[in-house]
């Protein structure tokens, strides 16, 4: 169920309820260098995303960034929001949420603005051009974008929890808005402000929003290809959406580019007689824009297969909008991220690793270099959340939400982004052109060659080696952080609550990891050693027979009288990554037979092998599991689709992340001990169940 708009307007009326302006929300272009901004300016009308039709009148209310926290405190001083058109500033929070902040309370309908003043330092008034011919802000660019509620739950909203269909039963849809709302550029924002100035001729005029939409139910498109891997009940996943809100030159397709030149380098790979150890499947998502459509139904759908198969999902939504790169992923997952990037090279400085762009900003000052401190007090919220080794948790916001939230498997995503001193990205406009992308977000594509490099490197590390490299003892030193925090808050709360029975179970889950660490080692050495031993005897029979074959045509040669010289022979040992990756297959198929492979035949350990494959295979599921552990069946309260006890999308955050979700909630919202001690007992269960499945 998706819509598509037929027309808004959003318009400023006099006493007597005729129009005195009427706002154009046509992102003009205004002349210079961008064609293609010029030519599609209006190609895609502003609007939202799952947004309800609706023609409502109001005053303006101001409403800043629209937070829960904002509300509250509207509601604390006696505002009232009753039938007014709350006027939002894009940040802080999913523009869905502010829309369901405001009809909460009781406006009529909303409209949201991106804010110069959030730019940082590149801005017209710190000396920058716009662009076109300049880095700052268009002030005509629009922020489109989908509205749904979506940490209540992603996907179609008519069909919560089980696939979309043509036939399927539909409901009415509980996570979109029930009032309008349209997005507006800083050029009519500052036109509404004018409502609210007493000294302005437009000052307590009232506004008229009008928003037209055509729902409908339409077929959508995903797109997938699969590498059969030695192992195929293994799978890796790695996906990135292709739907754009108008020409997304970052948005979704610097992301896109970079799977596919991943995929070309796989292809090349195959060419060269190359097959992962386990299968890898490659997917491009549609309809994530409307509210993470595709990827989700994909998962209701064949959420058993998922469970029983897919070992990890690597999400990459943009590769590059700026200087500075960011990581989110589970923390299973954080190790691998870091180092990989810690051995790939810098995209613009050969003196540095690809890591050390985590810290990268841009140069862009201007004549004062002042930054917004609501901006700033925003970003550092969002890095407050990074942990030890430098890696966030994930919220939601893309296509990995259904395979961490909902089935737990770990994920990651990734990629390049702005900073306050980096030119002004566009974020779902018509702006986002390839000119912006070649001029400002990635001169020489250097970003979106090193994020390929980075996403194909962790995809062949997971694929390719014999034990996952899943990290379960990072995740617990992270749990127990995420403890530390809930502490904290219930403090805050003044909840007598006590969390030591949940301190010692996150304790007795970390003694089990360590263990679990000590397993992994000695199963991936006990197979390495049998494979060094037999690898030693055969290359002591290959130089023995090379010696015998090397007399054998010396002796033919110099009988011939052509001058041949019999020198030593220098045997060129075989690499041990074949041998390892095909010993790590026996056992996984059952009709696997030593004359099938051509070294030593029945003289091969097939016994040893067996054995040190089924403890690694034993080794492999416990670490599979870990984040399945995590999977609950009652879910989180009053947004049940989440299932995962270990980190959702906040409440009211949307792409921010809440670790410990529903006992964070219980203290923070509910403000209710009864239920928070329900909460910490439940995982209390929960990690009780996981360190006797890794310890067994």
């Amino acid at each position: 169920m998706l819509n598509t708009p037929l027309g808004g307007s959003v318009q400023i009326l006099d006493v007597n309820g005729n129009v005195e302006v009427d706002l154009d929300l046509v992102e003009h272009h205004h002349g210079g260098p961008d064609g293609d901004a010029s030519k599609y300016g209006d190609a895609v009308p502003t609007f939202h995303g799952l947004s309800r039709a609706g023609d409502v009148v109001g005053t303006i209310i101001e409403g800043g960034y629209c937070t829960k926290q904002e509300f509250d405190s509207f509601a604390e001083k006696g505002i009232s929001f009753e039938g007014s058109i709350v006027l939002c500033r894009y940040g802080g929070n999913f523009r869905g949420l502010k829309v369901k902040g405001a009809q909460e309370a009781g406006a009529a309908g909303v409209l949201i603005f991106s804010d110069v003043n959030d730019d940082g330092t590149v801005t017209e008034a710190n000396g920058y051009a716009a662009y076109p011919l300049g880095p700052a802000r268009n002030p005509n660019s629009v922020q489109r974008g989908g509205v749904q509620f979506v940490s209540m739950y992603p996907g179609d909203p008519t069909t919560p929890g089980y696939p979309s269909y043509e036939n399927s039963t539909r409901t009415e849809g509980e996570n979109i808005p029930a009032i309008p709302s349209l997005p507006l550029s800083w050029n009519n924002a500052k036109i509404l402000f004018r409502t609210l100035n007493g000294s302005d001729s437009l000052y307590g005029k009232r506004v008229r929003l009008f928003n037209n939409v055509n729902t409908t139910v339409t077929p959508i498109w995903n797109t997938l290809a699969v590498i059969p891997g030695h192992i195929t009940d293994e799978v890796v996943v790695i996906g990135n959406h292709r739907d754009a809100w108008v020409l997304g030159a970052t948005d979704p397709i610097s992301g896109m580019v970079s799977v596919q030149e991943l995929v070309r380098g796989l292809g090349h790979l195959l060419k060269k007689g190359w097959k992962p150890l386990r299968t890898i499947l490659i997917a491009s998502w549609d309809a994530e824009e409307h509210g993470l459509i595709g990827s989700t139904e994909w998962g209701e759908d064949f959420t058993e297969w998922i469970h029983e198969h897919v070992v990890a999902y690597l999400n990459l939504d943009s590769s590059a909008s700026g200087s500075r790169l960011r990581f989110s992923a589970s923390p299973l997952l954080a190790h691998l991220i870091r180092r990989t990037a810690e051995e790939l090279p810098h995209p613009v400085d050969k003196d540095r690793a690809l890591w050390d762009a985590t810290t990268d900003d841009g140069t862009l000052f201007g004549i004062n270099g002042t930054v917004n401190l609501q901006s700033v007090a925003i970003k550092a919220m969002e890095l407050s959340a990074v942990d030890g080794v430098g890696v966030t948790p994930l919220g939601s916001g893309s296509d990995y939400t259904v395979f961490l939230q909902r089935i737990g498997v770990p994920s990651t995503n990734g990629g390049f982004g702005s900073t306050f001193h980096d030119p002004v990205y566009h974020y779902h406009s018509v702006f986002d052109t390839e000119r912006w992308q070649e001029l400002y977000g990635d001169p020489g594509f250097h970003r979106h060659i090193a994020v390929t490099k980075h996403l194909g490197l962790q995809a062949l590390r997971i694929s390719g080696s014999v034990v996952l490299p899943l990290n379960t003892t990072h995740y617990t030193t992270e749990l127990k952080g995420y403890l530390s925090r809930v502490e904290q808050l219930s403090s805050e709360a003044s909840l007598d609550i006590s969390f030591s029975k949940l301190r010692k179970s996150i304790q007795s889950l970390h003694k089990a990891s360590l263990s679990l660490d000590h397993e992994k080692e000695k199963a991936e050495k006990s197979l390495r050693r049998t494979m060094e031993k037999w690898h030693k005897k055969q290359e002591k029979r290959r130089r023995q027979l090379r010696r015998k074959l090397r007399k054998v045509i010396c002796r033919v040669r110099s009988g011939l009288g052509d001058g041949w010289k019999c020198k030593e022979w220098s045997p060129v040992a075989r690499e041990d990554r074949e041998l390892f990756m095909i010993a790590a297959h026996i056992g996984f198929e059952g009709d696997v037979e030593p004359g099938n492979f051509l070294f030593g035949g029945s003289e091969f350990p097939w016994k040893k092998v067996r054995k040190a494959v089924k403890r690694i295979q034993e080794v492999n599921k416990k670490l599979i599991a870990f984040e399945r552990g995590f999977i609950s069946k009652g879910g989180i309260k009053d947004r049940e689709w989440f299932k995962h006890l270990g980190v959702a999308p906040g409440k009211w955050l949307g792409y921010g992340a809440t670790t410990f979700p529903a006992l964070t909630e219980a203290i923070t919202f509910e403000r209710n001990a009864t239920l928070a001690k329900h909460e910490s007992e439940r995982l209390i269960e929960l990690f009780d169940r996981l360190s006797d499945v890794i310890s067994a």
